[in-house]
């Protein structure tokens, strides 16, 4: 744990010494801002909630956090500075493992500095706070899904903007998994458990269960299963360009 806790450090305080971090965090407080207020209507509803604000987040985070997560092992194999890492005592999990999680905290931060919009809900009305805490907790489990894929991704080439391209197409088709759209493609030929299947890796719907207040084990389970299937995939990645 020591030698990931190393990683983590290092791989925060790299966000934070360099304009990425700052231009992320208020491109993305900007964007919320934007779509809650303007085109989610949060004002003219006339509710006390956070949904208009939510209800965008699985959108944004399609664009943000694939270019967040582009870099993190694109850049360390472009620069050869992954040979490097790779070097140092500790294994691949633990590098693999650190880098993710010193992005899924940066999120988190950039995440935690919505708080106004939930002051502005407060001083506006009484809204359901324990809803709102819960959908923030979706809300930060589903971009850790996103980030996941896009380290895995990040692992497979050096370039970033390919890692972008493949990491927005790849959370894209678990978006829009459950949409009737992509459900009606499968209907009439394929088996009712595949449909389902492919039904449930929906971000979208674990998400929205979530938001809804309803806490079910089984979105629980989904989101950190689907962290750990792509990070052992990352794992399997890397281990297998170090043998190139």
């Amino acid at each position: 744990m020591s030698a990931t806790g190393a990683i983590l450090k290092r791989e925060l305080g790299n966000y934070f010494s360099t304009p990425v971090a700052y231009v992320f965090i208020v491109i993305f407080l900007v964007l919320s801002g934007v779509l809650t207020f303007y085109i989610g209507g949060l004002y003219e509803r006339g509710q006390a909630d956070l949904q208009p604000f939510f209800t965008f987040h699985p959108w944004l985070y399609l664009f943000l956090i694939p270019a967040l997560s582009m870099r993190l092992w694109a850049e360390e194999r472009k620069t050869g500075t992954v040979e490097l890492l790779m070097t140092l005592p500790l294994s691949t999990g633990q590098a693999v493992v650190g880098k993710y999680l010193a992005a899924w905290i940066f999120t988190g931060i950039a995440l935690a500095l919505t708080f106004p919009v939930w002051i502005t809900v407060n001083y506006l009305g009484v809204p359901d706070n324990p809803v709102i805490l819960l959908s923030y907790l979706g809300s930060f489990l589903m971009a850790g899904a996103y980030l996941a894929v896009g380290a895995c991704v990040s692992a497979f080439t050096r370039n970033q903007v390919i890692a972008f391209v493949l990491s927005f197409v790849i959370c894209l088709v678990f978006v829009l998994a459950g949409f009737p759209m992509v459900m009606d493609v499968f209907e009439g030929w394929a088996p009712q458990a595949l449909i389902g299947a492919i039904g449930s890796m929906s971000f979208l719907g674990h998400f929205e269960s979530i938001t809804r207040g309803v806490v079910d084990l089984r979105d629980l389970i989904f989101f950190f299963s689907f962290i750990g299937a792509w990070l052992l995939a990352n794992v399997i990645i890397v281990e297998l360009k170090k043998a190139d």
